[in-house]
C-alpha cells in the first residue's frame, strides 16, 4: 500500500475519533494499533516509523505520568491561557451573569441537538389573552387614523389615550393582585405586533411598549420594596401614572456605565421634614414617554462625600424612581424623531432633591443598577422591538401583496411581473423570519429564562428585517408610498424605521459588541468557566476544562470538515421533508464553532477590540439562530405547503450570509497560517451557497397576493381593517372582490369586441341595459371600480394645507408633589 494511502487511512482515523471526541485513553489505543500496523505493513521506512513511534510516546508520557503532565504541560498551558483568554471586567462580569443561555449554546458548541429544539414549547395565548387580542387590541387599532396623529395632532387622540388606561394596556405583565392584566410575554409580544403592523404602529407601539417592557413596572416587580410595589404598581397597571425611564445622557449615549448624571447624599427637608436624600443633577435625552411621564426611572451614579451613610463614597450606579412634579425638574420638551410623533423628550434637572426611598429597592439596591439594567431592559429589547418590528413586516408584507395584485400595468397586475414578484418574496421571507424570533424569544422569557444574547439577536435581526422589508415595500409602492397624506398607509413606516435601528442599543454597537463581544462569554460551553478557573489559581479544574475544551474543538474541526466534503449529508437532522436545512445548519455551526476558536487563539484578549472580525461571528450565529426558529416555526405551525418558500427563502438567505461572514473573518484572521487551515476544513470544496431561486420566490409572492387562509396564516398578527374609510380597508376589500370583479370585466370587453355594446357610453350601465350584466353584478362591479380608484388615489394639497402646524399640547395627569 502507498505511503500517501497510509497516510489519508490515518487521517480518516483522526477524523473519525474527534467526530465524536473519543477519550484520551480510547484515542491512545487507537493510534498505537494503528502505527502498529503500519509498521508491520507498511512500506520500508524506517526512520518514519521511528520518529512516529518516539512522538507517540513522548506525547503519551508527557499526558499519563501526572508530575510529567502537571510541571511541563499544564503550568505552561495555564500561563500561556491567562495571556490569551480575554480578560473579565467587573462589569462584562455583571452583564454576562444576568442573562442565561438557550439555544444559542447549542450553536456556539457545533453540535446542535435538534431534538432539544424542537423540544421546547412555544407558549400559546390562554382563552383571557386571546380575546383581549380580538377584543380591545383590534378596537384600539380601529381607532388609530395616522394622518390625523402624524400631522394634525402630533399625538394620540384623547379618545384613544383613555381607551389604554380603561382598557388596562399600561399594565399588561403586571400581576393581577396589583391591578394589571398578569399576561405572559408571549401576549405582550402579540399585543405589540398587532399594533406594530398598524399605518400609525409606530406612535401607538411605543406608549403602549415602554410601560411594559422599558419602564420601571418591570425593574419594581423584580427589585422594588413591597410599599413601592403597593404604592406604584396599581397606579401604573392603571395609567393613572404614566411611566418613563431615563437612561441615555449625551456623554454616556449606550455606554450605561459611562453615566454621568449624579446624585449626591446629603441632608435637606421634604415635605416638611429633615431627611437624608440625595441632591440630583441630571441631563437626559430621547427617553420615551418623558413628555407625558408622571413617573421617571433614572439611572444615575450616587456619591457619598460626606459619608452620611458610612465609609464608601462611590456608591456606583443606581436605579431611583421620582416624580415628574418634583421641584427642579425640566421636563415636557418633545424630539420629533424623523416626523413620527411618538411621545419621546429630554429630561433635565438640577439640584432635585428626594429622599433615599426613592431608591429602588430602598438603600439594600444602592450601587446594582448595572445588574439591575441588564437582567431587566435586555429581557425587555427582546421583546418591545422584535414585536413591533415583526407586526411591521407582516403589516407590509400583507399590504404589499394587496397592493401588487391590485395596481395594473400594461395590463397586467405588477405583481406578475419577475422584478417585484422577486422583491415581494423576499418580503414574505423576511415576515417570517422575523415573526419566528419574536415569538421564540417571548416564549423563552415566558419558559423562565433571561434571554439577553438571544434578546440581542432578536433586536438586531428583527429591526434589520424590517428595515430592509420597508425598503422592498416602498419599491413595490413607487410613487404611492413616497406621497404622504391619508391615502399612504406605507410612508410613516419608511421614515420612522431607523428609529427602530438607533433605539435600544443601536444595531452597530448590537452587532460588533455585544452579540459575540459578551456571546462568547455566555454561551461558549468552556470559555468563561476556564477563566474562573485561571482567576482562582484551581489547576486541576483547568486540567479537566482544558481537555473536554481540546475535545470540543477537534470534534467540530472534524464535523466541519466531514460535513463540508459532503455537502452536509451526513449531518444530523430530524426525521422529515426539512432535514436538508438542519443538515446545513448543522454544519454551518460547526463551522462557526471551529472559526470561534481560531479567533480566541490567534487574538485572545483582543478579539472584543477587533469589532470588525465580532461583528462577522455575530452575524453567523445571528442567522444560525434565525434559521433554527424559522424550522421550529414551520413545524409547529403544522408544516403549511404553501408557507415553505418563505422558510425555504429564511434558510437559503441565512446559508449566503453566514459563508460571507465565515469568509470574511477567514480573510482577515491575524494568523494567516491558522486562517489558511480553517479555510481548508470549513470550505474544503469553495463556497457553494446560493439565494433561493425565482420559481420559489414567486411561489412566496403569489401567496401574499391571493385571498384566503394560507396568506391570513403566513400574517396572522397583522391588523386588518375592515373600515372602507381607512386605506387599508379599501385594500382588503377591493382584493377579496377582485378575481370576480376582473370576471366581469372580462365579460364587458368581450361585448364591446362582439359589438355588443356601443361605444362612447358607460359600459357597466350599457352592459345592464343590454342584460349582459344583471343588477346585482353591474352595481357590484361599479362599487368595486370606484374603490380601485379609490385605493390607488394619491393626496394633494395646498400650499396653505402644507403650512407648519405646532404640535398639540402635552397632557399630562397631574399627581401630588413626591408621590
Amino acid at each position: 500500500m502507498p505511503l500517501l494511502t497510509w497516510f489519508l487511512a490515518f487521517f480518516a482515523l483522526l477524523l473519525l475519533l474527534a467526530w465524536r471526541p473519543a477519550s484520551l485513553r480510547t484515542t491512545g489505543i487507537a493510534i498505537g494499533l494503528g502505527l502498529l500496523a503500519f509498521s508491520l505493513f507498511g512500506p520500508e521506512a524506517f526512520l518514519l516509523k521511528l520518529l512516529l513511534w518516539l512522538i507517540l510516546l513522548g506525547l503519551g508520557t508527557a499526558l499519563w505520568l501526572p508530575t510529567v503532565r502537571q510541571d511541563y504541560v499544564l503550568r505552561p498551558l495555564m500561563q500561556w491561557a491567562r495571556r490569551s483568554l480575554p480578560d473579565l471586567s467587573a462589569t462584562e462580569r455583571e452583564a454576562i451573569e444576568a442573562g442565561s443561555v438557550g439555544w444559542e449554546a447549542e450553536l456556539f458548541a457545533g453540535r446542535p441537538n435538534w431534538h432539544r429544539l424542537r423540544a421546547v414549547p412555544t407558549p400559546g395565548l390562554s382563552p383571557e389573552e386571546q380575546s383581549f387580542l380580538e377584543g380591545p387590541v383590534q378596537t384600539f387599532c380601529d381607532m388609530l387614523d395616522e394622518w390625523d396623529i402624524s400631522h394634525e395632532l402630533a399625538d394620540l387622540p384623547v379618545p384613544a389615550w383613555d381607551f389604554l388606561r380603561e382598557q388596562g394596556f399600561f399594565g399588561l405583565e403586571i400581576p393581577t393582585r396589583y391591578g394589571g392584566k398578569g399576561f405572559s410575554a408571549g401576549a405582550h409580544a402579540a399585543i405589540l405586533r398587532r399594533i406594530g403592523s398598524t399605518p400609525a404602529g409606530m406612535v401607538a407601539g411605543s406608549i403602549v411598549a415602554v410601560p411594559n417592557s422599558l419602564g420601571p413596572a418591570a425593574l419594581l416587580l423584580k427589585y422594588g420594596s413591597e410599599d413601592q410595589k403597593d404604592h406604584f404598581l396599581p397606579r401604573l397597571a392603571s395609567g393613572e401614572d404614566i411611566p418613563c425611564f431615563a437612561l441615555t445622557s449625551p456623554v454616556a449615549g449606550s455606554d450605561a456605565g459611562a453615566i454621568q448624571d449624579e446624585g449626591i447624599v446629603c441632608e435637606d427637608s421634604w415635605q416638611g421634614r429633615q431627611v437624608i436624600g440625595m441632591r440630583l443633577n441630571l441631563d437626559k435625552r430621547y427617553i420615551t414617554l418623558a413628555p407625558v411621564a408622571t413617573v421617571i426611572g433614572l439611572a444615575f451614579r450616587l456619591r457619598d462625600p460626606d459619608g452620611l451613610l458610612g465609609d464608601q463614597i462611590d456608591l456606583g450606579l443606581c436605579c431611583a424612581l421620582i416624580g415628574s412634579d418634583t421641584p427642579g425638574l425640566d421636563i415636557g420638551q418633545r424630539h420629533l424623531p424623523l416626523n413620527a410623533p411618538f411621545m419621546n423628550g429630554p429630561i433635565r434637572g438640577r439640584d432635585v432633591f428626594v429622599p433615599l426611598d426613592c431608591l429602588i429597592g430602598g438603600l439594600a439596591m444602592a450601587g446594582q443598577g448595572w445588574r439591575m439594567l441588564t437582567e431587566c431592559l435586555a429581557t425587555g429589547r427582546g421583546i418591545s422591538l422584535p414585536a413591533g418590528s415583526s407586526g411591521m413586516l407582516q403589516g407590509l408584507a400583507r399590504n404589499s401583496g394587496a397592493y401588487a395584485r391590485l395596481r395594473e400595468q400594461f395590463g397586467r397586475p405588477i405583481g406578475d411581473f419577475e422584478g417585484i414578484s422577486e422583491v415581494l418574496g423576499g418580503l414574505a421571507g423576511r415576515s417570517y423570519a422575523a415573526r419566528a424570533l419574536s415569538r421564540y424569544v417571548a416564549g423563552a422569557v415566558d419558559l423562565g429564562e433571561r434571554p439577553a444574547l438571544a434578546a440581542s439577536i432578536a433586536k438586531l435581526q428583527c429591526t434589520e428585517l424590517m428595515r430592509q422589508g420597508v425598503t422592498q415595500a416602498m419599491d413595490i409602492h413607487a410613487g404611492k408610498g413616497v406621497m404622504l397624506g391619508p391615502n399612504n398607509w406605507l410612508g410613516r413606516h419608511w421614515q420612522s424605521a431607523p428609529v427602530h435601528i438607533t433605539v435600544e442599543g443601536a444595531n452597530i454597537l448590537t452587532r460588533s459588541m455585544m452579540i459575540y463581544g459578551q456571546g462568547a462569554m455566555r454561551a461558549h460551553p468552556y470559555v468563561l468557566r476556564e477563566i474562573e478557573a485561571l482567576q482562582a489559581d484551581d489547576a486541576e479544574r483547568f486540567e479537566t476544562l482544558l481537555a473536554q475544551h481540546l475535545g470540543m474543538l477537534c470534534s467540530v474541526a472534524s464535523r466541519a470538515f466531514l460535513l463540508g466534503l459532503s455537502g452536509a449529508l451526513f449531518g444530523p437532522a430530524p426525521a422529515g421533508g426539512l432535514n436538508r436545512h438542519y443538515r446545513r445548519l448543522a454544519r454551518y455551526s460547526a463551522a462557526f464553532a471551529l472559526l470561534s476558536e481560531c479567533c480566541l487563539i490567534s487574538l485572545g484578549p483582543q478579539l472584543k477590540l477587533r469589532e470588525a472580525l465580532s461583528g462577522r461571528l455575530a452575524d453567523a450565529l445571528s442567522w444560525l439562530y434565525l434559521a433554527s426558529v424559522s424550522l421550529k416555526q414551520f413545524e409547529e405551525d403544522g408544516e403549511i405547503a404553501a408557507h415553505r418558500p418563505a422558510l425555504d427563502w429564511v434558510c437559503a438567505e441565512a446559508a449566503v450570509r453566514i459563508e460571507k461572514a465565515l469568509d470574511g473573518v477567514l480573510l482577515e484572521l491575524p494568523s494567516r497560517p491558522l486562517a489558511w487551515l480553517a479555510r481548508a476544513l470549513i470550505f474544503p470544496l469553495g463556497r457553494h451557497a446560493r439565494p433561493l431561486g425565482d420559481e420559489a420566490l414567486h411561489k412566496a409572492a403569489r401567496l401574499l397576493q391571493t385571498p384566503g387562509a394560507a396568506r391570513d396564516a403566513l400574517t396572522p398578527d397583522a391588523w386588518v381593517s375592515n373600515d372602507r374609510r381607512h386605506p387599508t380597508g379599501r385594500l382588503e376589500r377591493c382584493l377579496a372582490a377582485r378575481d370576480r370583479m376582473k370576471n366581469l370585466e372580462r365579460r364587458l370587453r368581450r361585448a364591446i369586441s362582439d359589438g355588443q355594446l356601443p361605444e362612447g357610453l358607460d359600459p357597466v350601465q350599457a352592459a345592464r341595459d343590454a342584460s349582459i350584466l344583471d343588477a346585482a353584478e353591474a352595481e357590484a362591479l361599479q362599487t368595486w371600480q370606484q374603490l380601485l380608484r379609490e385605493v390607488m388615489a394619491v393626496d394633494a394639497f395646498s400650499s396653505k394645507d402644507l403650512a407648519h402646524r405646532p404640535p398639540a399640547p402635552v397632557r399630562r395627569r397631574k399627581r401630588p408633589a413626591g408621590g
